[in-house]
């Protein structure tokens, strides 16, 4: 006889993808916490990844974009300040050489 399919509202498995990053556990220990088939959370886990995450994951994650973008062009115009900074060097040490 066919086994009967389990169903879950949205709350519980948005839930649920939630308690994976939060808690750090692995999906088979958030699974068996549950009562649930590590399939079936994994399977909402990934979908939740592709989504963008739950909402909250992902604003964090966008806003860490952010700040590392920022960070990355601040460096990068440190780096060529203090390329150009290192040229001048160099031409005045030539002059002081000669």
């Amino acid at each position: 006889m066919a086994e009967k399919r389990q169903s879950y509202d949205a709350e519980f498995r948005e839930g649920a993808v939630r308690i994976v990053p939060e808690t750090g556990k692995t999906i088979a220990q958030v699974a068996a916490d549950l009562g649930i088939k590590e399939t079936t959370l994994g399977s909402w886990v990934a979908r939740a990844r592709r989504a963008g995450g739950d909402g909250t994951l992902g604003e964090l994650e966008r806003e860490e974009l952010v700040r590392l973008r920022r960070e990355s062009l601040e460096n990068r115009k440190r780096i060529k300040e203090v390329e150009m900074e290192r040229e001048v060097f160099k031409r005045a040490m030539a002059l002081w050489v000669k």
